[in-house]
């Protein structure tokens, strides 16, 4: 929109186009949160739906290969420079964990019967394993941070104690392994020569899902059925919705507000997966789950606060 109030030569059509980008600066922060809150939260769900009847590494490489492919031919159309083979080479250490650690597992988990609802309470204790892994680079979680550390283990182990997680192993591995390997190239991205921008979103959704299908194909995934109509829906949700829009709407934010308001999704992301698990999944979640969870988020708050005061 600013680009065509830009280019206008008629004044009057200039202050249509100023009044537009005025509109859009001023929605832009609610707009963004909203995909941030409802897209995201949603996201785990639709995993499960799209995993139904799709191997979970080989969707995951699919929908970010995609998504990713679609980023990087619409950046380089717009005239942003190549990366270089240095930023590739970041990219793609970091694509590893984010993309294949961080979501593929998840995907993993969820297709092992993990809940969409548990799925998204774990993968909220991804701050706290930031202000962990920053000691590795120098930074030690103060006194506070520490307590939200202490705190948040604790719900972790009363959420694991959950049914459907307490006879379900690997899946409680994967879904607490799966944060870890966010929060680490989180915390290691700082410290990488990275493309600028959404490009670098677009490298490491490439890169990450050249290792989600390879692994995918080593481990004896195949397609070997047509892909059911809700699986379909799902993954083009996914790619579109939950890749795209979702983080060039986080890469939005980090540049306009606050990073606690920014990284605000990790309180709230929770609570709209576990009601739509409970409301569209027909998913249940045992007495336990509602003391862990709010230990969780509470840690969470806790640690992103006392980031927050330096």
């Amino acid at each position: 929109m600013l680009e065509i109030a830009l280019g206008m030569n008629s004044s009057g059509s200039s202050l249509k186009s100023a009044s537009s980008a005025s509109s859009l600066s001023k929605w832009g922060v609610p707009l963004a949160l909203f995909a941030l809150y409802f897209i995201w939260g949603s996201t785990y769900l639709a995993i499960r739906f799209a995993v139904e009847t799709l191997p979970p590494l080989l969707m995951a490489g699919i929908r970010f290969g995609l998504a990713g492919a679609l980023l990087y031919g619409y950046l380089r159309w717009r005239g942003t420079p190549a990366p270089s083979r240095t930023e590739w080479w970041g990219a793609a250490r970091i694509g590893v964990l984010l993309i294949f650690g961080g979501n593929g597992l998840v995907t993993l988990a969820e297709s092992r019967g993990v809940s969409s609802g548990l799925a998204a309470t774990m993968v909220a204790v991804m701050p706290l394993g930031a202000a962990f892994w920053s000691g590795l680079f120098g930074r030690w979680p103060k006194v506070l941070e520490w307590g939200g550390l202490v705190l948040g283990m604790i719900g972790v182990v009363l959420l694991s104690r959950d049914g459907s997680l307490q006879g379900n192993p690997f899946g409680l591995v994967l879904i607490l392994a799966a944060p870890l390997c966010w929060s680490f190239g989180t915390v290691w991205s700082k410290h990488l020569t990275l493309p600028r921008g959404i490009m670098a979103s677009a490298t490491q959704m490439l890169t990450g899902s050249v290792v989600l299908v390879a692994v995918g194909l080593l481990t004896g995934e195949r397609l070997t059925q047509w892909p059911s109509s809700h699986s379909l829906w799902a993954l083009l949700y996914l790619i579109f919705f939950g890749s795209i829009v979702a983080f060039s709407a986080y890469l939005y934010l980090v540049g306009k507000v606050a990073p606690t308001l920014a990284t605000s999704y990790a309180y709230v992301n929770p609570v709209v997966a576990l009601l739509l698990g409970a409301w569209l999944g027909g998913e249940t979640i045992g007495a336990g789950a509602w003391v862990a969870i709010p230990l969780i988020l509470g840690a969470v708050g806790i640690v992103a606060w006392s980031q927050s005061r330096g």
